[in-house]
């Protein structure tokens, strides 16, 4: 019985992993302008290449933290020479220096991502206005009919 409702392979080993995918390519179907589509390609290409420098940089930052514990826990030996032909061993300590900031990397992810959002909504709004202005010239034209039958109405009483 239990053979059955509980399968050996019924769960992934990777199920909880979380991977990203690239960023979407913006939809630009409807309404966009030959120079807006130039645009949001620009944004996204600038977004892949900033994404991919964060990426680096965390990693570069991960390697050297890992190198920094290892060089705590077991420090490399410089050796030097004394008077009396002894050996001693010296500990190097260096500063951590970002080689890039991350946060700046992040903000301007987000600055070009808002960038990009902003573009869609633009677009957005001039749909809507030029729905509202083909609804406001649907009910103007049947305005002006009401207003013919009325008119021929009158006129043959």
């Amino acid at each position: 019985m239990f053979q059955i409702a509980f399968q050996a392979n019924a769960f992934q080993n990777n199920a909880f992993q979380i991977v990203l995918s690239p960023t979407p390519v913006f939809d630009t179907h409807d309404g966009f302008t030959p120079e807006e589509i130039r645009r949001a390609k620009r944004i996204d290409a600038k977004i892949r290449a900033k994404e991919l420098a964060l990426l680096k940089a965390q990693n570069e930052a991960k390697q050297r933290r890992k190198q920094q514990i290892t060089n705590l826990v077991d420090p490399p030996k410089i050796v030097a020479k004394q008077k009396q032909n002894k050996l001693q061993s010296i500990q190097e300590v260096k500063a951590d220096t970002p080689s890039v900031d991350t946060k700046e990397l992040q903000r301007s992810i987000s600055y070009l991502e808002n960038q990009k959002l902003n573009l869609g909504k633009a677009v957005a709004f001039r749909q809507e206005a030029l729905r509202l202005r083909t609804e406001y010239l649907a009910l103007e034209a049947r305005r002006l009919a009401n207003l013919d039958d009325e008119e021929s109405i009158l006129l043959l009483i």
